[in-house]
């Protein structure tokens, strides 16, 4: 057993995996989409456009459909129709409306598909919206940030089958963000340029191409936790080149292969630089196997069975 500290923020995990299992049975024999109610009911399937708010975008298909499709979430967590501006009452009780934007991204019109059922071309489509969607969002009076998201499965927060991402604006730049901001400022150049630079050599690397490296990050809070970084400092998914995106994309199916081997529910999330930061673009797939429990919820370290070595190697494909 191994106490660790994240690379550059105040975050402890306790690697235990004497208390692991191998790969293989960590797959979970559940169906994470039990509750589907097929096409005909799913508000997200073609034909059933009326069924949701009004479209924001489209991309359109060779044959007058569309392949991804975006509007506002009809159980928004923020909207717009409040206060924006940030109050303190009495020292202690910080406050706004929930002000912002949560928009549904339809990845594909084919229910039974999931992302990993994409190619790389219709990820790197899903890509270029997420980079369109926050352009037009962050350029709205009043947002700091735009967070992108994806749950898949029930234990990592999904409540519609149909595959799909999310996005919401905030009035604030959240907590995680800025906690990656303050401490890279606290090394001479950027940290993770040079963390990638090691990870590439090391035994928690998984894939590297022209673009992109793939690692298991060194102080993993999730079973078989991954992060993909760009091997060029950039910001933004907008620094990207159509190839560059295309391997980015590529990485992200590597990583969804071995996550359905598993069939594991998880969240994809994204981070990026806020206007005027810095802050190096990444990508990080946090699989929903274990379940949090007090310690964690006391401490706020938490309890990895699966050490991000033994990680690297499952998905490498050289896992015993």
């Amino acid at each position: 057993m191994e106490l660790r500290k994240d690379y550059i923020l105040d975050r402890w995990v306790i690697i235990a995996t004497g208390r692991g299992k191998r790969p293989h049975e960590f797959k979970t024999e559940d169906d994470i989409y039990a509750d589907d109610k097929g096409p005909e009911k799913c508000f997200f399937c073609p034909g059933n456009e009326s069924m949701t708010p009004p479209e924001i975008g489209r991309v359109k298909d060779d044959k007058g459909g569309w392949k991804l499709r975006w509007f506002a979430n009809k159980f928004a967590a923020v909207d717009k129709s409040g206060d924006a501006s940030i109050k303190t009452d009495n020292n202690f009780f910080t406050y706004s409306d929930a002000y912002g934007n949560h928009e549904v991204i339809v990845e594909t019109p084919d229910h039974m598909k999931q992302m990993i059922d994409l190619n790389e071309k219709e990820i790197m489509d899903l890509l270029k919206v997420y980079a369109r969607r926050i352009d037009v969002l962050i350029n709205e009076p009043n947002i700091k940030y735009v967070c992108v998201f994806k749950n898949e499965g029930k234990k990592a927060g999904t409540s519609i089958v149909h595959s799909h991402s999310q996005l919401i604006s905030l009035n604030t730049v959240p907590t995680e963000v800025t906690a990656k901001i303050e401490a890279a400022k606290r090394f001479p150049s950027c940290p993770y340029c040079d963390i990638i630079k090691t990870e590439a050599k090391g035994h928690r690397h998984v894939h590297e191409d022209d673009t992109t490296v793939t690692f298991t990050p060194y102080a993993s809070r999730f079973n078989f936790e991954v992060w993909i970084f760009p091997k060029n400092h950039y910001k933004t998914l907008r620094d990207f080149s159509d190839d560059e995106m295309f391997d980015l994309a590529a990485a992200m199916k590597r990583v969804l292969k071995k996550l359905k081997d598993l069939n594991a529910n998880f969240n994809m999330v994204m981070y990026y630089a806020p206007k005027g930061e810095d802050l190096h673009f990444h990508i990080e797939f946090l699989p929903r196997i274990a379940t949090w429990a007090g310690f964690e919820l006391e401490s706020g370290v938490t309890i990895n069975v699966v050490s991000p070595e033994d990680a690297a190697l499952f998905y490498k494909g050289e896992h015993k």
